[in-house]
């Protein structure tokens, strides 16, 4: 820090970075909640930007809620992405369904309850990996990717 605020003023500013949540919910038959977003049309899990007065798992909750009609109760982190494209960080966590019903939002075209093998069908590898990486209990994974493909993968 100390190197940082000693430089002159010309110096470039430190990258920007935004912080995302988003819910590995998982029912007691196994099914995995997903989103078909609004904006793209892709599968994903519902999450969002986190706000700047909210603890991760309380803005992991919301996105939840306002994207499906589902309550969720947060158990924990189970990994930590990077789109280096796009400078998001985004914190996963593996949630239970505590109450609600399904609805779509604003955000999301539809609402499903996906096997492990529907979500390797109908998500992009960078998003399906992260619902993957929550079932395996070894986490938390850390993990990066360009938008299109995991980054450090063998």
């Amino acid at each position: 820090m100390l190197l940082y605020m000693s430089q002159s003023q010309e110096a470039t500013p430190p990258p920007l970075h935004s912080v995302s949540v988003a819910g590995v919910v998982v029912r007691e038959d196994g099914r995995l909640l997903a989103i078909r977003r609004a904006d793209n049309g892709t599968w994903e899990l519902p999450g969002g930007i986190l706000e700047l007065d909210e603890t991760p798992e309380a803005g992991v909750a919301r996105e939840v809620l306002e994207e499906t009609g589902i309550h969720v109760e947060v158990d924990e982190l189970t990994g930590v992405y990077k789109n280096t494209t796009r400078g998001i960080v985004a914190l996963v966590f593996r949630c239970k369904p505590s109450g609600g019903t399904e609805r779509t939002s604003s955000e999301s075209t539809a609402v499903s309850w996906l096997t492990p093998d529907e979500v390797a069908e109908r998500m992009a590898e960078v998003f399906a990996i992260r619902l993957l990486d929550a079932l395996d209990g070894n986490g938390p994974h850390v993990r990066s990717h360009d938008g299109r493909k995991l980054l450090g993968v063998r």
